[in-house]
């Protein structure tokens, strides 16, 4: 029988693990990619929690080159759809076809797998497709099946969805649903460079380079990573903070005046198992065994962003779901001893 001490021994040595290869994954991205460490930190983060993240961000930011290199990174099977208007759910999920046995001349339908059954899919500008072929996506990334024409299909684990999005393009776009949105842990907003970083970009990308990359993760390492995520004790008031925080962002509970003035909708319970999941996450990658008030404030905005739905009257005023995270997150109470 283990005793607690082995178990706290063995966390450790996995804690350092997880660690050391969250600073290698840095060192090969930023071969590639400058800055935005925030962002990677915050893909990296769906990644160990086992959940699917949204960039969102004008033309030019990196964000396809950021999760292509990703996928370089890790011992993965990486594969991207392209989303256009015309693209159809079975050029996702894949479709039965009609196939001649050399042998017997018989015929029999046969399934031939979609972009889908992959481990990081990349979903280029999701919101180029109508909502019939976005919800194509729905049941594997909730539940990690395909049904096609009755028959369900396992999709290979780990599985991500890490989808982009131009937010500045409307002509022939579909906004997501709410309900496909909430499935995704994060919407990070990666924005534009400082000069500095700006100039080193240019500089590096209109010489000659040679890229070595390195891959430091398979599957199995992110699966024990993710057991390891759901093993972080979570003090009870942190687990509080996060609920509280989200409830606080739902007009019909009452409370804050300007959440009952500019919201429809506030934070799903999703929101309060992502705070706490991404806690565990975010403190693992930076060498602890324990989440604090910080880790959970941290998260808000990428976790709450979209998943809060506001009315005519914050758009008339301009206020947006940032600002509103902000006032929360100054108005909600924090546990005194910061644990």
């Amino acid at each position: 029988m283990e005793t607690n001490q082995q178990v706290v021994s063995e966390d450790a040595a996995s804690v350092e693990k997880l660690n050391r290869s969250y600073r290698q994954i840095l060192t090969e991205l930023r071969k590639v990619i400058v800055a935005q460490d925030a962002v990677v930190e915050q893909v990296m983060i769906s990644l160990l929690v086992g959940a699917h993240a949204m960039i969102t961000g004008v033309p030019g930011l990196a964000k396809t080159l950021l999760i292509k290199t990703m996928a370089s990174i890790l011992e993965l099977q990486f594969k991207r759809i392209q989303f256009t208007p015309d693209l159809m759910p079975a050029d996702i999920t894949g479709t039965d076809i009609i196939q001649e046995d050399p042998g017997t001349g018989k015929r029999q339908l046969s399934f031939v797998k979609g972009p889908i059954f992959t481990n990081i899919l990349l979903a280029d500008e999701i919101n180029r497709t109508p909502p019939k072929t976005q919800a194509a996506l729905l049941e594997a990334m909730e539940e990690l099946q395909v049904t096609v024409q009755g028959v369900t299909y396992a999709v290979d684990r780990p599985f991500f969805v890490l989808a982009t999005q131009n937010p500045i393009e409307l002509e022939g776009t579909y906004p997501l649903p709410e309900a496909q949105l909430d499935r995704f842990m994060f919407n990070i907003i990666i924005e534009y460079l400082n000069a500095d970083d700006e100039l080193q970009v240019v500089r590096e990308t209109t010489t000659l380079k040679n890229l070595d990359i390195v891959r430091t993760l398979t599957g199995a390492d992110i699966l024990e990573f993710q057991r390891l995520v759901r093993r972080v004790p979570v003090p009870d008031s942190v687990g509080r903070y996060a609920v509280a925080l989200v409830r606080a962002s739902r007009p019909n509970n009452g409370g804050l005046d300007f959440v009952k003035e500019w919201v429809n909708w506030g934070a799903s319970l999703r929101a309060s198992q992502y705070l706490v999941l991404g806690g565990k996450a975010r403190a693992l990658i930076n060498g602890r065994f324990n989440v604090s008030i910080e880790d959970v404030q941290a998260l808000a905005y990428p976790i709450m962003r979209h998943r809060i739905l506001t009315n005519f009257h914050a758009e008339s005023q301009k206020i947006t779901t940032d600002e509103i995270i902000r006032r929360l997150l100054e108005a909600v109470a924090t546990p005194k001893s910061g644990l």
